[in-house]
């Protein structure tokens, strides 16, 4: 079983995709009427986190819906949880802070309370405001860090290198 898995990851890999920019209004969304099921963003994200060894690896469905809900790019969320917390494990005992919130002096109720309110604030506080790329919300999310967005870049593409490709700019 896990051949097949790994062989399924491979084909969907190395297919050719178009490559786009921004993290908004270009994200690897379903489209309307398409089987659920047939959303290998679900296995591709799980296995990484799994393999992370992240407290989040039973919420990637939850960080797809909130991102497909929100307009992001499914791999931003868990590349921001990879720079700010080692994808979770280095957090606040209980805050279920992995986005580095307020130094990570800020605490959520729970990972789906967390999920829900990052992607909803980074859709309304940063993308719907003009910030569509991860330099752009570099600027606002860690403006002191010349080197958040390239390494946030460096996670999305570690999660899934097709698709979205972020510029550094």
């Amino acid at each position: 079983m896990r051949k097949i898995i790994y062989l399924v990851l491979f084909l969907f890999i190395t297919a050719p995709r178009p490559v786009q920019a921004y993290v908004a209004e270009n994200s690897a969304q379903m489209k309307k009427g398409e089987d659920t099921k047939t959303d290998t963003r679900k296995l591709i994200l799980k296995s990484f986190l799994d393999k992370k060894q992240s407290p989040l690896t039973n919420y990637t469905e939850k960080i797809i819906q909130e991102s497909d809900k929100n307009n992001l790019d499914w791999r931003l969320i868990p590349a921001i949880t990879g720079v700010e917390s080692s994808f979770g494990k280095r957090i606040p005992y209980n805050s279920y802070n992995a986005y580095g919130w307020a130094n990570g002096n800020y605490s959520f109720n729970s990972w789906d309370n967390s999920i829900e309110i990052v992607s909803d604030t980074l859709n309304n506080k940063y993308v719907k405001r003009g910030a569509r790329k991860i330099t752009s919300i570099a600027k606002r999310y860690a403006p002191p860090s010349p080197t958040w967005a390239s390494k946030v870049i460096y996670f999305v593409n570690q999660i899934d290198p097709s698709g979205l490709a972020f510029a550094i700019d």
